[in-house]
């Protein structure tokens, strides 16, 4: 991969996650200022996890049927662009719903597709163990650049400005993809039955069961951990330093993730980060002290960055050819669709039923069985093939 494809596609991470972090924190702001509810700012909000269920499977297949996976990431960046404009013009809740549900639902497209192309352009050249983690972590620098620019922005001048900030991000992320380019694909026909004898696979089914636990984990912490610190006494500047503690933990274990990602099958590394992450959730649950929880958030390079790592090239053993953009796709869907949301419901649910420490609680113990999951695995008898 040369260094203009290197810029380019660490561009395209940080554009997606900078639009990340300023729908996250800040899309629920600007609709209660349109006068919404919480309980319609709540469904409004689950788009972003509902839409993760069927989009990134149904783009994945069309991309690996037409052998064209950055076409569809420019198709799909211009629309999302020309979709978002149209908050301009929305008034009523229906029309909010509706224009959520279509835009994240294109957006879904962006990373299983994003991070496809870009594996496969490492792969080709075997450089993945050395340059995946630090065009990966162009995305963490863009979700803290943009929760920190944003919040300022709209500290000062007001949450009107939201879609301003949205049509610019979008914008400048349909323009970067069209310089994204990855070598020829294989053109191979896609073969029926092909992708379901993949998923037959026991330790397939077990890999994608400890992605689902692990992110169902992570919902708590997305969805209530800075109501919790909050609760602790912490201002919103230091819950902001807690978060960018978080991402700045990932941002490191992405530059030098190659010291670890060459010396460890990928399995002891899933097996690492549930484990920490099973340590992780207690001491938020039950020490949450300040020293406590700057060690909870510094945990966050293994329980986020080291798990995302070594589960993309664990993906790539049984995911190759034309499987491959399915292969992402059907990960972001049993982790981030139906784990993201059926972990935020339960998180939720306990919430309002127990003490918020249990909702940790909660999350300590679905990492133990993402852990359990992974141990299923049989021992590897091949090498990983290459795409």
């Amino acid at each position: 991969m040369t260094p203009v494809l290197r810029w380019a596609f660490g561009a395209f991470f940080f554009l997606y996650f900078a639009y990340v972090g300023l729908v996250s924190p800040y899309a629920s702001l600007f609709f209660l200022d349109r006068g919404f509810s919480a309980i319609e700012i709540a469904v409004l909000m689950s788009m972003l996890q509902i839409t993760r269920i069927v989009g990134p499977f149904s783009w994945g297949w069309l991309s690996d049927y037409l052998s064209n996976r950055i076409g569809i990431i420019r198709v799909c960046a211009c629309l999302a662009a020309g979709v978002f404009v149209l908050i301009f013009f929305l008034q009523s809740y229906i029309s909010f719903f509706i224009w959520m549900f279509v835009l994240h639902t294109i957006l879904s497209s962006q990373m299983p597709l994003g991070e496809t192309a870009t594996i496969h352009a490492l792969y080709k050249d075997n450089s993945f163990d050395k340059r995946y983690g630090r065009l990966r972590l162009w995305g963490s620098v863009g979700f803290i650049t943009m929760v920190l620019i944003a919040g300022e922005l709209f500290q000062r001048k007001g949450i009107e400005l939201y879609p301003y900030v949205g049509v610019i991000v979008l914008c400048a992320l349909a323009l970067i993809t069209f310089c994204l380019h990855e070598p020829k694909m294989e053109r191979r026909k896609m073969v029926k039955g092909e992708l379901i004898t993949v998923l037959l696979n026991p330790d397939v089914r077990w890999f994608l069961l400890s992605g689902f636990f692990m992110i169902f984990a992570h919902a708590s912490l997305y969805v209530f951990y800075s109501l919790y610190l909050a609760n602790l006494g912490y201002d919103k500047f230091e819950i902001g330093l807690f978060w960018a503690l978080g991402v700045a933990a990932e941002v490191l274990f992405f530059y030098y993730q190659n010291k670890l990602l060459s010396r460890l099958d990928a399995e002891v590394i899933l097996q690492g980060a549930f484990g920490i992450g099973v340590i992780r959730f207690i001491l938020i649950a039950f020490a949450p002290v300040t020293s406590a929880l700057i060690l909870a958030q510094v945990l966050h390079a293994a329980t986020f960055a080291a798990h995302h790592s070594a589960a993309t090239k664990l993906l790539q053993r049984w995911f190759t050819g034309p499987l491959q953009a399915r292969g992402q796709a059907i990960m972001a869907t049993v982790s981030y669709g139906l784990g993201g949301t059926i972990g935020g419901l339960c998180a939720g649910w306990i919430w309002d039923l127990s003490q918020p420490r249990d909702v940790f609680v909660m999350s300590a113990l679905a990492c133990g069985l993402a852990g359990m999951a992974i141990q299923k695995m049989r021992p590897r008898r091949y090498p990983t093939r290459k795409s």
